[in-house]
């Protein structure tokens, strides 16, 4: 089921946004096939599989990739495949003869996606880091915090997550797409930094009219304005309002009670300061419970600031079914939706080789090959 059914991906486990680009494929409803190591890697942060939620619906074969036999398997395995995934170092694929050239020699239209931080080439191309580092480079590190503080991590959502496992699926649907006028496969190359880079287009265009200055805190979407912030409620809690435009802002400041020179001075700058305390003030006043009941669902540009814990219980995400169960971890369900293509519930994490004999058997390995696999060590069962 799902949009992508019938396309098979093979997946060589890797961290970040290697395997949540492989997680939004396999919840549209590709086959991924997740290469997992033999032996732990000693990358990324130990986890009890059934919290892995970016490793659901998945199939794992267990291989060792230095040992020929198992390298070998891969190989046979991108026969019948569509798209790889790979978020190693450039060069460590081609070292392990899996690398472009070796996968194209055999199956010419496979499109093969690399996920790194700062892509195959470049100075820093051989450089170990991760999101915060990634971004950094970027200008969007430096504009997120507020005025007078340190730029603050805006948990990884920007770099590998926007930037790298988004930027991924795009382009490898992009090749996919392209493959049916060509014929061919080719490498897309996606590296946190292009992909967090492009993320922040609409700043450099407001950079160069002059409209966003480099001061964190003082422009229009980073704090600075004060209709477009977070507030402080009477129980310690927080609420958001991102009323930019003047209807919204004007509505926004009757239901509240603020005071009407401000809709009129809405982006006059020399009154933010002011208007900034107003609207402080004004919202200590009431619970973040109380202030939901007063501007949810209208034009107010409203919403509490719900924690991990709260946002699957509020009621519009009930109502749209956006986090589902799965084996008692609750977890975002899949997105976008489809008219027609539905999506089945995710599948949980599996168990590393869980589906090793499966798979192989499925590329045309007899019992004998899988059994030898076995006692070389070259493949793993649970």
């Amino acid at each position: 089921m799902g949009p992508l059914q019938g396309l098979r991906i093979i997946e060589l486990a890797s961290i970040g946004p290697g395997p949540l680009c492989a997680m939004l494929l396999a919840d549209m409803g590709a086959d991924v096939v997740r290469i997992d190591r033999t032996e732990p890697s000693g990358l990324g942060v130990p986890m009890d599989k059934r919290f892995d939620v970016s490793g659901r619906n998945r199939r794992s074969v267990a291989l060792d990739l230095k040992a020929p036999a198992g390298r070998d398997a891969v190989l046979r395995l991108i026969d019948g495949a569509d798209m790889l995934i790979e978020g190693f170092r450039p060069g460590v694929a081609e070292r392990l003869g899996l690398g472009p050239v070796d996968c194209h020699a055999r199956n010419p239209g496979l499109v093969y996606g690399r996920m790194t931080g700062f892509g195959q080439s470049g100075p820093l191309a051989q450089a170990a880091g991760h999101d915060l580092n990634y971004i950094a480079l970027t200008g969007a590190l430096h504009a997120i915090g507020p005025e007078g503080a340190k730029p603050v991590p805006p948990l990884n959502l920007v770099g590998d997550y926007g930037g790298g496992a988004l930027y991924l699926a795009m382009g490898l649907l992009a090749a996919l797409h392209e493959r049916k006028s060509s014929g061919k496969g080719q490498v897309v190359d996606a590296a946190m930094v292009d992909g967090a880079a492009s993320l922040m287009s609409i700043f450099y265009g407001m950079h160069a009219s002059g409209r966003w200055t480099d001061q964190r805190g003082e422009n229009l979407l980073d704090g600075g304005a004060p209709f477009y912030d977070t507030y402080e409620t009477a129980d310690g809690k927080y609420v958001s309002i991102g009323a930019l435009e003047p209807k919204f802002f004007a509505e926004m400041a009757q239901r509240i009670g603020l005071d009407p020179r401000f809709v009129k001075g809405q982006y006059e700058r020399k009154l933010w300061p002011e208007m900034h305390a107003a609207m402080r003030e004004i919202l200590r006043g009431k619970t973040r419970d109380e202030w939901s009941a007063l501007l949810e669902g209208t034009d107010a540009c409203f919403a509490p600031v719900l924690t991990i814990a709260e946002a699957p219980h509020h009621a519009h995400a009930r109502s749209r079914g956006a986090f589902v169960d799965v084996a008692g971890v609750v977890q975002p369900g899949p997105a976008p939706r489809f008219g027609r293509s539905t999506t089945e519930a995710p599948r949980p994490t599996p168990a590393v080789g869980t589906h090793t004999d499966e798979v192989l058997a499925e590329a045309g390995f007899g019992a004998d090959e899988i059994a030898a696999l076995h006692e070389s060590g070259a493949a793993l069962r649970p």
